[in-house]
């Protein structure tokens, strides 16, 4: 077919058309039709049709209006949507429990419980609620914004004043494309003491508010199971809110017993669930029961559970609870648009948003008292100026041609504004009598002092703050109820640790992967050179390669030598004595055989955002591999673990440390050798990343032994202990800062007498020092004893091994005041004396440190 002249064909890209349209649909929906409003709680066509009913003037105060002709207003003015749309919206918002507080007073069948549908709206009736004329107050002063209609011939509210929250009260729900919401109503009177809490202190905790808005209150009542659904829900914006009939037991006069229900969950179909249950009944999935009653009439609801004889009613309550609807769950998901954009809203952002909105109505609420005060006393400062000069005025009208003459004239001759001359020249006779007159000074003193308070308003935020407390405590004094929903704490609100002291820990892992959690004061201070008590009894050939000290509350993150991470909390690690073997860590954790534990991390919160968002995890492998990854990576391990860090083939992961992202890392070798650089020079790298160097080895047979992350590198200390019991105490600073990847400086002079590095550790004054041999010996030192000395020197002797026996883990700890200090004679001092405690055949402080602290 022949292309015509004028015809203009552009070829589109289908894929581009479509993802535009359906974006283009996607946010129609979400915007204009499915989430409500964060500032008055409401979509668009509850907000048309509340608007729609004020316009044609249906306010609680007058007489109802056939359904119809409301639903028609809307249609044609505002809703560009079927007649449906509207109309089960308005009888939405007067069921009485579908709503916690009803907009809409309706006349007629507006439908039941039980989910019979209304009458149709050419037989029903409606009005709004007083309650709704507190959303729609000071419409008409300039308070929100308006914008045009679907055919922009009239103008509508883009958001109601809302003198009351009505987001909170009434809750929302609506899918919209790729979200929903789903809001749960409140109290009025606790919103308004939660609000007014908020007005007085901004930065109030979400634990606070709930002093005062203690939970979610439905209109049809019931029960609260739990409150940590609730918890969840005003603290993140989304929770499982579990609700349950309210029912009571009763003995009838044959001795048998019923079940009597007289609240259900929100949102249940009464007819429905009766139904299902008879069903369960049948099939004898529920024994027990001998009959069901739906007795509900105009005083409420009421259904009768008559129990058989032998039944036990709390069993079949239980039943009940756990196969039908009358135990249900509310999904809160608080999705509301906060400046067109849909939010995840906590409680107090919910209120926070509210409060700046009712603000901005105050604002100009007074902007438009003061101008329309402002324009009032300027007419009247005319008429006043014409009363002070009667005679010239009416001389000045009389003598003029015309109206427009007589205005120039006293313009001209009384400095006079053009709506000031024309209001004279409309003034009645009547008014220039003495009465008048003062009535007319009466109204002008009023009106400046009216204008000095509105200017005050504007000028003070605290007062405009006491303004909307003011209204908030009148809502309260008028609609304010009583909770209708009760709350019953379940099992699962009772926090396990509640009822575990938060104390300090020493968790140990043995070389063959046992695992325990001791007390530290368990553990005794003993003197340097101390040939040390007996600590865990362990099999032969096992040792304690692992020990820190956590407290009982905090999160263990779980490293692998395969690079795997699991999740543990303190007080879940079994308890045992310091002696104790432990409990296998394959019984904890899933640990794929032939792996083992290589690092515990002593985590303080993985649910508080802000602090796994600034802190990282940084790890180190056997051949000098590091990686940064940020802490939030790692907050929610699986049951199974998940992937650390990627390792290399004959690789395996040492050591993993919590740092700041601003620390500097110490590396230490086997061979004796340390490296020292900025944290910054490792880039921040996903979970399944491998990682950089980080320092060059000396041989293959060499290895990384230990990992120092310094935040203060000035004042800092470390520690390396070599593997025959010699360890050395220097300034971090005489470890120079490099690049990653480099050789290092020497850390300590490593012979054949000392033996190779083993450990590397920060230490402080505070600290004291638990050193583990293979064979099971420990020793507590202070680390106050031992002395600073240069980076290259020997060291002195910090445990007389026995022959063939070799340092394990070496681990530091705080010093406990008062702690015992055991010497090998048994004599006891305190911790203060531990360094100079004589040692039978072990070298003086003195002598080791002329005999071993020798330059290289």
């Amino acid at each position: 077919m022949a292309r015509g002249e004028n015809e203009n064909i552009i070829p589109i890209n289908i894929e581009d058309e479509m993802r535009g349209a359906y974006i283009d649909y996607s946010m129609s929906v979400i915007v204009s039709r499915a989430l409500p409003d964060v500032r008055d709680g409401l979509k668009p066509v509850h907000r048309r049709v509340l608007y729609g009913m004020l316009d044609l003037g249906v306010t609680y105060n007058k007489s109802y209006k056939k359904s119809a002709r409301i639903v028609g207003e809307v249609l044609g003015k505002y809703h560009p949507h079927g007649d449906s749309s509207v109309y089960d919206t308005m009888v939405r918002m007067a069921q009485d429990w579908s709503l916690r507080y009803p907009l809409v007073d309706g006349q007629g069948n507006f439908g039941s419980i039980d989910g019979d549908s209304p009458a149709a709206m050419r037989y029903t009736e409606a009005r709004l609620k007083r309650v709704s004329d507190e959303l729609l107050q000071d419409i008409n002063k300039n308070t929100v914004d308006f914008q045009p209609n679907f055919d922009d011939s009239m103008k509508e509210p883009s958001v109601l004043p809302a003198r009351l929250p009505n987001l909170l009260l009434n809750g929302a729900s609506g899918i919209a494309v790729g979200m929903a919401t789903n809001m749960p109503p409140h109290n009025l009177t606790e919103v308004v003491n939660g609000i007014t809490a908020y007005i007085d202190n901004n930065d109030i905790e979400i634990s606070e508010l709930m002093t005062h808005i203690t939970a979610p209150d439905f209109p049809t009542g019931g029960v609260i199971y739990g409150f940590s659904g609730v918890k969840s829900a005003f603290e993140t914006g989304r929770g499982r809110v579990v609700l349950r009939a309210k029912a009571t037991i009763e003995t009838m006069k044959n001795g048998r017993e019923q079940i009597i229900v007289t609240e259900i969950p929100y949102m249940v179909n009464k007819a429905a669930m009766i139904e299902k249950t008879a069903a369960l009944v049948n099939e004898k999935r529920i024994e027990g029961i001998g009959d069901i009653r739906d007795e509900s009439d105009r005083k409420g609801l009421r259904i009768v559970y008559e129990l058989k004889k032998d039944a036990v009613s709390n069993i079949v309550l239980n039943n009940l609870y756990k196969y039908t609807a009358l135990q249900s769950s509310f999904g809160v998901n608080n999705v509301a648009l906060v400046n067109g954009r849909p939010l995840t809203l906590n409680l107090k952002q919910i209120i926070k948003y509210y409060v700046r909105h009712r603000h901005d109505v105050v604002v100009r609420r007074t902007q438009y008292e003061l101008a329309e005060a402002e324009k009032r006393a300027h007419i009247l400062e005319g008429y006043l100026i014409a009363l002070d000069n009667l005679d010239e005025v009416i001389r000045l009208i009389r003598a003029s041609r015309d109206p427009e003459l007589a205005k120039a004239s006293l313009i001209e001759n009384f400095s006079l504004s053009d709506i000031q001359a024309k209001a004279i020249l409309d003034m009645r006779l009547q008014r220039l009598t003495g009465l008048e007159r003062d009535k007319i000074n009466n109204e002008y003193a009023e009106l400046k002092k009216t204008i000095d308070y509105l200017t005050s308003i504007l000028n003070d935020e605290t007062l405009r703050m006491d303004i909307i407390k003011e209204e908030l405590a009148e809502i309260k004094e008028r609609y304010g109820d009583e909770r209708r929903t009760d709350i019953v704490h379940s099992a699962d609100d009772f926090d396990v640790e509640d009822f575990i002291p938060n104390e300090e820990m020493v968790i140990t892992v043995s070389n063959e992967g046992y695992i325990k959690r001791t007390l530290l004061s368990e553990y005794r201070t003993q003197g340097r050179g101390g040939v040390g008590s007996r600590g865990a009894s362990s099999k032969e050939d096992d040792f304690t390669e692992l020990m820190f000290v956590a407290s009982a509350h905090n999160y263990l993150l779980i490293f692998t030598e395969m690079g795997r991470v699991f999740w543990k909390r303190v007080y879940e690690v079994p308890e045992g004595s310091k002696t104790a073997k432990g409990r296998a860590i394959q019984n904890l954790i899933n640990i794929e055989q032939g792996d083992k534990v290589r690092s515990i991390v002593n985590v303080k919160d993985l649910k508080d955002e802000d602090y796994v968002n600034n802190n990282f995890l940084m790890m180190v492998t056997t051949k000098g591999v590091v990686k940064k990854t940020i802490l939030s990576a790692y907050s929610r391990p699986r049951r199974d673990g998940i992937n650390a860090i990627s390792i290399n083939e004959g690789d395996r992961l040492l050591d993993v440390a919590l740092t700041s992202g601003n620390d500097y890392i110490l590396l230490g070798t086997r061979a004796g050798q340390a490296i020292r650089f900025n944290e910054a020079d490792v880039r921040a790298m996903g979970r399944n990343a491998t990682g950089v160097r980080g320092v060059t080895l000396a041989s293959e047979d060499d290895c990384v032994i230990g990992m120092v992350p310094v935040t203060d590198a000035d004042n800092a200390n470390v520690l390396v202990v070599s593997e025959n019991g010699y360890g050395k105490r220097s300034l971090v600073s005489d470890y120079r800062v490099t690049r990653r990847g480099g050789k290092g400086v020497r850390a300590m002079n490593v012979t054949e007498k000392t033996g190779q590095l083993v450990a590397i550790k920060q230490v402080e004054d505070s600290d004291d020092l638990i050193i583990i041999t293979k064979s099971g010996i420990l020793i507590r030192m202070a680390v106050e004893g031992l002395r600073v000395m240069g980076r290259a020197t020997q060291g002195v002797k910090l445990i007389r091994l026995q022959e063939e026996d070799e340092i394990a883990s070496v681990e530091r700890v705080e010093q406990l005041e008062e702690m015992e200090v055991l010497t090998e004679e048994g004599a006891e001092a305190t911790t203060e004396g531990a360094a100079e405690t004589p040692v039978e055949d072990a070298p003086s402080a003195t002598s080791s440190d002329e005999e071993e602290e020798t330059e290289n």
